[in-house]
């Protein structure tokens, strides 16, 4: 018996004497055609027996090969089907070159037989070595002109030229087949590649699937990630290209940096108008730039952030931010491109669009500590786009950067000539009385002879004459009337952008102004040797100063100076009017741009820490079990991925499935001695409710038409109502109702049994409530810091919840709140870090139908006391900020 797979059994007469191998050798040199057909014969009776004879392989091709003899070639056949093709290294042996050369010779043999018959052979070699050079060889017998010839080449290759249907049912065919044996795999990823240029999308989806299921070699992912792009570009349905984006991540997280060749293909995803999926896909693209394509990114990047400048897509400044945010990661990522695009971003800075604007400045900042080199042409360019500011929180940024990198006397002097022009004319408060002055002034010249004169009057209030003749007194309320309304002109008229943001009331932009200015002074006292200067320069950075806050008390302001910002820029006015102190240069000059580099370095290894943390999770523990797929259940963890996937979206792979799981989820809808029994199990699967009914006749009764009628609360819509049934006495009967959900929103489902009786008046049951538990549509979410300040400034609807728990520990508590409403924490975990008895943190969470809910919790605990303080819960819709302050409320007694 053979070792080896073998297709024919040959019994061996072991009386015949074995011819040895030079008798073999013999016979193929001299023999004629007729006694090599008899020695091959024999040749093949050992082989099969178990002796591969491999010296006579090179004699077999010298003398038996070259023979025309029709009975000869299929022999020959035989013998290569089990004669042994590979060496002990397992690659394939030398000789076998010419014999696949012979066999495209017969590929290509006007006999139509030799043709056919060369073809089925080729179904039984598994060599891919030798199959490939034969593949255009077989390709060419698909349009032979003979049927015997095509029937034989016509296999799996002919899939191309299907319907979809069929085509798809081929791949449903490979999938199944290539989970059982892998003999046909090289022929199947061959059929793969080529429905990947299928023309339906459904086809060419579910072929890359199956395709990445076979192989994983990076020209198979690379043809099935360009396939996916090509799906997403091409389709028209949104969730059709965030299901195909989410599917690419996933790709490009298991074959890291196999893709990064195709990063510019990804991104013609954002000619699509969809702001989510070109939020998508540029994460995605973020994460496959690299030094060899950064360059091209980045142009491209720029030329989408300039047609945002057109106005038409409704979207646009969201889009605008979402590109210099891009920009700027690959900037500071790649230094190769800071230069190249900082100048360009800076002309955004007087953007009307504030979150974008403030995204430039605060990447012109990082650049600025990052790159020495670009500091001048930085500070220059920024000083250039100082008057077209716009945003308090622009104006912060930029002149921090002026006040703590301006190093030159020309820098400052600059720096300080267009501060001087975004605050107009000094002082404030007396500039501005000038104008009210000058207001009232010319109301009064402008009124004629039509108006009244004054006459002296002993009275207290002035009387005057009117234009009939009779007297009128002007009263207190008139006057204020009238400078009320020559105040609010005043207010109203044109400033310069500076002025008119600190009258405003942005007295943070002036404390931040008045240590900028300080530090110039500062700087400029070291740097220069003029002496009157310097002094002019402190003079003049005393009168800002002293203008602030006196116009801060002023009426000309929306409101009147906090106390924290009047003794800041007092601390910075006594700083400029003292004499040289070395520790207070230090703290001005230095320390504060210490501090600011060891933030950013402090950023960049939370992130690195961040990323070596999830990149180095166990994915399966040492005493995890070994899972056999022969002894698995059907949703056994080894199933095929395909069907878990389908499993998952019919609900039927579900952990909640279990036995224990649907016990521990029984709500009971009736009692124990009503004539009908209920209960219920609530099944949750995304966007579905699936309640699963069993009732209970505990009558000896049948009841006749039993109807049970559901009716919701909130954004809750039941999709078919139960039918009618008769139920046997002590018999058992289970309904099953769909209800849909549309929004994140503590649901009620109310209602009864209704059935007919014999001579019973009481026919109605009534059900108790089901409450439908909203963390089955809250996830974890992460946000960063500017996200999460512009979602809490946007969102209209808060909830305040009072803290009122059991619960001992500060961050355990935090814990607590966070399991029991499946929110994220977006404080970094070093700053949660020590026992100060304070504890600050903010948190969110994103449901399912893609509603943001924004928490900020804030408590204390005094010595032995219990924990105080509030968490404050805001959202864009008003359920699920009540529904998470419910949540909370019943949670926080529980101790964590």
């Amino acid at each position: 018996m053979a070792t080896e797979l073998c297709y024919t059994l040959v019994y061996q007469d072991d009386a015949v004497e074995t011819p040895s191998l030079q008798d073999f050798q013999r016979a193929f040199e001299k023999g004629s055609d007729e006694t090599r057909i008899e020695t091959m014969k024999k040749l093949l009776v050992i082989m099969l027996n178990g002796d591969p004879m491999e010296k006579l392989l090179l004699h077999v091709i010298r003398f038996v090969l070259p023979s025309k003899n029709k009975q000869l070639k299929k022999l020959l056949q035989f013998y290569w089907e089990i004669c042994p093709k590979t060496k002990p290294d397992g690659k394939l042996k030398e000789e076998f070159i010419l014999v696949c050369n012979a066999l495209r010779n017969d590929l290509q043999h006007p006999n139509e037989y030799i043709r056919g018959s060369t073809l089925r052979f080729l179904c039984k070699i598994k060599e891919a070595e030798v199959l490939e050079p034969l593949v255009p060889s077989v390709r060419a017998c698909l349009e032979h002109r003979h049927s015997y010839v095509r029937k034989n080449a016509q296999t799996i290759d002919s899939v191309a030229s299907f319907d979809e249907l069929l085509q798809l049912a081929v791949i449903e065919l490979i999938r199944k087949d290539s989970k059982s044996s892998s003999v046909n795999k090289a022929a199947y990823i061959r059929c793969l590649s080529e429905l990947l240029a299928a023309a339906s999308h459904s086809v060419k989806y579910e072929a890359a699937s199956i395709l990445l299921f076979l192989t994983t070699s990076p020209a198979a992912v690379k043809a099935a990630a360009s396939c996916y792009i090509e799906l997403i570009v091409k389709e028209s349905d949104n969730n059709v290209k965030l299901i195909v984006l989410d599917r690419l991540e996933e790709m490009r997280k298991k074959h890291e940096r196999v893709l990064d060749d195709l990063v510019m293909d990804i991104l013609q995803v954002l000619t699509s108008p969809d702001i989510d999926v070109r939020r998508k896909a540029l994460r995605i693209a973020l994460e496959m730039v690299s030094s060899r394509n950064v360059q091209e990114v980045v142009l491209f990047l720029k030329k989408e952030l300039t047609k945002t400048q057109d106005d038409s897509y409704e979207k646009n400044t969201e889009y605008r931010q979402l590109l210099i945010q891009s920009i700027h990661t690959c900037a500071i990522k790649f230094s190769e491109v800071a230069a190249n695009v900082v100048h360009v971003l800076m002309e955004f800075l007087g953007d009307s669009n504030n979150p974008a604007a403030v995204d430039v400045v605060s990447f012109v900042r990082e650049v600025v500590e990052k790159f020495p080199g670009l500091r001048e042409s930085i500070l220059e360019k920024l000083i250039e786009t100082f008057a077209d500011m716009k945003s308090g929180k622009v104006f912060r940024g930029a002149i921090w950067i002026i006040g703590e990198y301006c190093e030159s006397i020309k820098e400052i002097d600059d720096a300080w000539e267009q501060i001087r022009k975004g605050l107009g004319e000094i002082p404030l408060l007396a500039s501005e009385q000038k104008l009210l002055d000058a207001a009232e002034a010319a109301d009064e010249e402008g009124e004629g002879e039509g108006k009244s004169t004054p006459v002296p009057s002993s009275g207290s209030a002035p009387r005057r004459i009117l234009a009939d003749g009779t007297y009128a007194t002007e009263s207190a309320y008139t006057e204020s009337a009238s400078t009320s309304a020559h105040l609010e002109a005043v207010k109203a008229a044109k400033k310069p952008p500076l002025r008119s943001l600190i009258l405003s009331g942005d007295y943070f932009l002036a404390t931040v102004l008045s240590t900028a200015v300080t530090k110039l002074v500062l700087r400029y006292n070291k740097i220069s040797t003029d002496v009157s200067l310097a002094n002019a320069r402190k003079a003049e950075a005393m009168l800002i100063m002293t203008s602030i806050l006196r116009v801060g008390q002023s009426k000309f302001v929306a409101f009147e100076i906090d106390e924290d910002s009047y003794d800041r820029v007092v601390q910075d006015l006594r700083v400029v009017g003292t004499s040289s102190n070395k520790a207070i240069e230090q703290v001005y000059l230095e320390d504060t741009r210490e501090v600011y580099a060891k933030q950013l370095q402090a950023e960049d290894k939370r992130l690195a820490d961040a990323k070596a943390e999830s990149e180095a999770g166990v994915q399966i523990q040492v005493d995890d079990v070994i899972m056999f797929r022969q002894f698995t259940k059907k949703s056994g963890t080894d199933a095929d991925a395909y069907e878990q996937d389908l499993s998952r979206a019919t609900g039927t792979l579900d952990d909640k499935d279990d036995l224990m799981s649907k016990l521990n989820r029984i709500v009971q809808l009736t009692g124990f001695s009503d004539k009908v029994y209920a209960e219920v199990v609530v099944n949750v699967h995304q966007y579905d409710i699936l309640i699963d009914v069993l009732i209970v006749n505990q009558t000896n009764e049948t009841l006749q038409n039993l109807t049970v009628e559901f009716a919701t609360l909130g954004d809750l819509k039941l999709v078919d109502r139960p039918a009618t049934h008769n139920l046997a006495p002590r018999s058992f009967l289970t309904l099953k109702a769909p209800i849909k959900v549309s929004s994140t929103e503590t649901g009620v489902i109310f209602g009864n049994i209704v059935y007919d009786g014999h001579g019973s008046t009481e026919n109605c049951v009534v059900l108790n409530d089901i409450h439908i538990d909203i963390m089955d549509y809250i996830n974890p979410a992460y946000c960063n810091e500017s996200q999460f300040r512009a979602m809490w400034t946007e969102f209209e609807w808060e909830n305040k919840v009072n803290v009122n728990t059991n619960v001992g520990d500060l961050r355990g508590y935090l814990q607590h709140i966070m399991d029991s409403t499946n929110m994220s924490c977006l404080t970094p975990k070093k700053q949660l870090e020590g026992d100060c008895g304070f504890l600050s943190a903010n948190m969110y969470a994103r449901s399912i139908f893609g509603e943001d809910a924004l928490a900020n919790l804030s408590i204390e605990k005094n010595g032995d006391g219990p924990i105080t303080g509030h968490i404050r819960i805001r959202s864009k819709t008003q359920g699920i900020a009540l529904s998470l302050g419910d949540k909370i409320t019943l949670a926080q007694k529980v101790v964590a």
